[in-house]
């Protein structure tokens, strides 16, 4: 299946690197809208000025199996977030940019190449939702010097509509997270009382743009992957996304729901925060996915799950 990207041309990719890095000036990328001068190098909430921030890029063998395969995912972590999750397992590089390098555009298109290279299935861009223009920036380049992979966007769902349509056809997975469904709940743990609404309406822009996901040869090519962490005491909401998911996305949705939670970050200053998930609890969500018609769930990792996945 043939990258979208592949689909436009260069004048047509360039439009859109245009628009999107006219967004910096006074930055509105994403739904903070904090207005930093990001191309004279302020950094706004994500502490991302022009340039994006790279903390490490390698084969991932982690990831959800459509995307590791044999080769595995080329992964490409970003420092810096959009969200404030006081819980974040990567709390190292998304609260901060020590430990990282900056790229310009001709050194992030190597690093895509690079991950080709190597026998990466795909490209894939954790934590994007900040550097999008970056990313743009350096695709042309990747491209000319024979990038033919999918390139996925692995993101919180704290994504603005308007930014994700300017996307459009480049990415050719969205993998969204789904993190905590009440609003009082999310401004008091993501620093971001409008994720629920937010994350809904990006989730549905995202299936619009490339539908459920397909899987060939047992490898994603195009589509929706959905995340769902489960968190101490309900804290997520889950079975309030389950029902969104089933009811407002597709039934046919590919799904990991998550047991790997673990206090993390500054999460020791909520003791809700501070236990972990038992067998039973990940368990019974399955279950409770499966009741709702989500049978597409991930394998990976739930080696003692497998049981209820068959």
């Amino acid at each position: 299946m043939r990258p979208g990207y592949l689909n436009l041309t260069t004048k047509e990719l360039a439009q859109k690197i245009e628009k999107l890095l006219n967004l910096l000036s006074s930055c509105c990328l994403c739904p903070r809208e904090c207005g930093a001068n990001r191309l004279k190098g302020e950094m706004g909430f994500c502490l991302t000025g022009r340039y994006a921030y790279v903390a490490s890029y390698n084969l991932h063998f982690g990831e959800e199996s459509p995307l590791v395969g044999v080769g595995g995912s080329g992964t490409i972590f970003f420092t810096g977030c959009n969200l404030g999750c006081v819980f974040c397992q990567n709390w190292e590089i998304s609260h901060t940019t020590e430990s990282s390098v900056k790229l310009i555009p001709d050194q992030l298109a190597e690093v895509m190449l690079e991950l080709q290279k190597k026998g990466a299935h795909n490209i894939n861009f954790v934590t994007p939702s900040h550097v999008v223009p970056q990313i743009l920036e350096a695709l042309p380049i990747a491209i000319k010097k024979g990038l033919r992979l999918p390139l996925v966007y692995n993101t919180s769902a704290y994504d603005k509509k308007s930014t994700l349509r300017l996307l459009y056809p480049l990415f050719d997975i969205y993998m969204p997270d789904t993190k905590i469904y009440d609003p009082d709940l999310a401004k008091k743990y993501l620093l971001a009382r409008d994720y629920p609404e937010v994350a809904k309406t990006a989730i549905k822009e995202m299936h619009r743009q490339v539908g459920d996901l397909i899987i060939e040869d047992s490898i994603a090519k195009k589509g929706l992957l959905i995340r769902h962490l489960i968190m101490p005491n309900n804290i997520a909401g889950t079975e309030k996304w389950l029902d969104f998911i089933a009811q407002e996305i597709s039934k046919n949705t590919y799904l990991n729901i998550m047991d790997q939670y673990r206090p993390c970050g500054d999460a020791h200053k909520f003791p809700e925060l501070m236990s972990t998930i038992s067998y039973g609890e990940c368990k019974r969500l399955i279950d409770l996915a499966k009741k709702k018609g989500l049978t597409r769930l991930d394998k990976k990792d739930l080696s003692k799950l497998l049981f209820y996945l068959k």
